[in-house]
């Protein structure tokens, strides 16, 4: 591939390498290859050279190389989409555990620089329509030999480099262990963070037994629930494992089983307890189990129910990424309670702030004033309403009657912010406290932004996945951060901190790791109206 400056009077099939203006206002974007009416438009408007690639015979365009490179990598429940702009992304076609052959990808990023691959992580829960692989070509072209030694790498392998095990429906029993000092509440909401686990992954609890904290006891009730037909044997312990011979690996031997592994390098999690009764997995479950956050539990339970097998050395091979409680980023899944009103497994409330006093806009509350015919504010509140959010409500301040008659007007929930003069924060804070215990995320959304779209909205919230890490979601232009912004629920604690008129600007820069920006089409997600001149521009629009 030859890449430089060309004459324009040469350039007839080069690749642009960025955008060009053939007349006022068109423009020939990055990539496209120039027709000869191209280079006569380029010419006409007193462009001289341009900067591109014209590929050679050894070369092969991006797309195809993409493409070929893709195809192979795929295995179960795992489709390719068309290529574009040198990018191929793989796509799980099923709900599971993606199995990533890492050594082969590392070797494969190592072959040439034009050619990358990015995937997930190896046993990652992932949903169906994820992606779960890109295949990139970094410049505009590759050389063939080395797409051909991509290929023939691949067809070596004997094993799938990317695909999907789905969820396999198994019948599972639990069993909890009592002491005399052993409360009915923490069995029961113990056993509702199990249940709550197994639906993540598909399945659920068939069969519960509770039994005194002792091997005789325990070694009857694991012997039930295996004539009960259970695949799979889950122990709550009322007290810890400390040993091999404790309690719950001394039954499981008593009922005939074996002990496969006790402990693991992931924390919390350690002590968890491995054994099987012929071919069904029997575990005795670490505290940790007790609490919906993440712990080493739950990288053996998605592979079991993924019908992975897990030996004891995969428990050993666990700890390098096992450090989990000390890292606040990591998402915390099952930490979420599903609320009221969700929609597609989640659920976003939209809350309109309109409690300001518009200082800089002199007497008039600009959140009244008229834009072709309809208050500003009813213009953002209708916008809100079009969109897919499962709620949409105000906070309301200064000028409450009038404000609260034209939330009334289209049937929204307002709530008063008697801190209204303590700026853009209290707004927050009273939205947080009413809201955030009944949805999983808050789009807080400016009164004075009637030129945002539903479509805008949406976006945000098809983005918003807590589970995934994306638990705040900004709107960007041109790589600049604007409004509205999506907040999860989790947040409510450092909400209610947030102090000033800068909203949760601190509370983004402190979470970065849990920010996703989505790119918007247009800068309208700047356009807040603050002074009477922005007002008058947008009126004589």
């Amino acid at each position: 591939m030859i890449f430089g400056r060309i004459a324009v009077e040469e350039a007839e099939g080069i690749v642009l390498a960025h955008a060009v203006e053939t007349a006022p206002g068109k423009l020939l974007r990055k990539g496209h290859v120039l027709s000869k009416s191209d280079v006569e438009s380029i010419k006409n408007n007193g462009i001289d050279t341009i900067l591109g690639a014209r590929l050679e015979d050894t070369d092969m365009p991006e797309d195809e190389a993409a493409a070929k490179i893709a195809a192979p990598l795929t295995g179960h429940n795992v489709t390719v989409k068309p290529p574009f702009t040198g990018r191929a992304n793989l796509i799980a076609e099923a709900r599971g555990v993606a199995v990533i052959d890492e050594e082969r990808i590392k070797t494969l990023n190592h072959i040439d620089e034009t050619i990358t691959i990015a995937t997930v992580k190896n046993y990652e829960l992932v949903d169906a329509g994820q992606m779960l692989a890109t295949v990139k070509i970094i410049p505009f072209a590759t050389p063939k030999e080395k797409v051909e030694k991509v290929l023939e790498y691949i067809k070596k392998s004997t094993q799938s480099i990317v695909s999907v095990h789905s969820f396999v429906k198994k019948k599972i029993g639990i069993i909890s262990t009592i002491l005399p000092n052993t409360k009915k509440k923490v069995i029961e909401k113990s056993e509702r963070i199990m249940a709550d686990r197994l639906a993540r992954c598909d399945n659920q609890i068939d069969s519960s037994r509770h039994c005194d904290h002792h091997e005789d006891a325990l070694a009857e009730a694991i012997t039930a629930l295996d004539k009960g037909g259970c695949d799979l044997i889950l122990i709550f312990g009322a007290s810890a494992i400390t040993d091999r011979k404790d309690v719950i690996p001394a039954a499981i031997t008593q009922a005939g089983g074996e002990i496969d592994h006790f402990g693991m390098p992931v924390d919390p999690g350690n002590l968890l307890l491995l054994g099987h009764l012929r071919e069904k997995l029997v575990i005795g479950l670490p505290g940790c189990t007790r609490s919906p956050k993440l712990n080493g539990f739950d990288f053996v339970l998605d592979r079991i129910l993924a019908d992975i097998p897990v030996t004891a050395s995969d428990i050993m091979d666990m700890g390098a990424g096992g450090l989990l409680k000390e890292i606040p980023s990591r998402p915390q899944p099952r930490n979420q309670e599903r609320k009221a009103g969700a929609t597609k497994g989640k659920s976003v409330a939209v809350l309109i702030l309109a409690a300001g006093q518009s200082r800089r806009m002199g007497s008039k509350n600009k959140l009244l004033a008229e834009i072709n015919g309809k208050a500003m504010l009813r213009h953002t509140a209708e916008i809100a309403l079009k969109s897919k959010a499962a709620g949409v409500f105000g906070v309301t301040g200064h000028d409450r009657k009038k404000i609260e008659r034209l939330f009334n007007d289209l049937n929204i929930s307002s709530f008063y912010n008697p801190d209204y003069a303590d700026g853009l924060s209290s707004s927050l804070k009273t939205g947080f406290r009413a809201l955030a215990d009944k949805y999983d995320g808050i789009l807080v959304c400016l009164g004075d932004m009637p030129l945002v779209d539903a479509d805008l909205f949406d976006s945000l919230i098809d983005a918003f996945d807590v589970e995934e890490g994306r638990a705040i979601v900004v709107p960007t232009f041109q790589g600049k951060r604007g409004n509205p912004v999506l907040i999860g629920s989790q947040f409510k604690n450092e909400i209610l901190t947030v102090t000033g008129d800068i909203g949760a600007k601190s509370l983004i820069a402190e979470n970065e790791s849990h920010v996703f920006n989505v790119e918007a089409d247009k800068d309208s997600i700047f356009t807040d109206i603050d002074t009477p001149d922005a007002l008058v521009a947008l009126q004589q629009k």
